[in-house]
């Protein structure tokens, strides 16, 4: 294979890779605490499967939930065991995104390249004198090749 087809293939996959990185974002959570006790809950997840009352249950969005419905209520409506008797004053609740697969990837490439340079920078001094005692060799006389 060419060097210059090798070169092509290996940047249409950092392409692909870092395309889809950055098309993924990262997953919202809710962190409800009752009684000091915490639960924390997915915002882009399924709606609550507990028996709670139908006005409590939580249609999915279109765009998935935001940091602006994790709040007291939201925590009560899921019928969380820890919360089951807590009233809405003693529900505290934090909304946090965890890394995105943007940042994820970022550091996968970044470990990459750096075992890849280590490697190199391992290998080469072989490398350089193997090279070195095949070009001296030259051809060989009466071969078939």
């Amino acid at each position: 294979m060419e060097r210059r087809t090798r070169l092509l293939l290996l940047l249409l996959f950092l392409l692909n890779i870092i395309t889809t990185a950055l098309a993924a974002s990262p997953t919202t959570f809710c962190k409800c605490t009752c009684a000091g006790n915490s639960t924390i809950i997915a915002l882009d997840g399924a709606p609550p499967t507990t028996a709670a009352p139908p006005h409590a249950l939580l249609e999915r969005k279109p765009g998935g939930r935001t940091c602006s419905d994790c709040n007291r209520q939201f925590c009560l409506d899921y019928n969380l065991p820890k919360c089951k008797n807590a009233k809405e004053e003693e529900v505290f609740t934090t909304c946090f995104q965890r890394d995105s697969a943007k940042d994820e990837a970022v550091v996968f490439i970044f470990i990459f390249a750096t075992v890849g340079l280590l490697v190199y920078a391992a290998v080469r001094p072989w490398v350089e004198q193997w090279a070195e005692v095949s070009s001296n060799l030259g051809p060989v006389q009466g071969s078939w090749y």
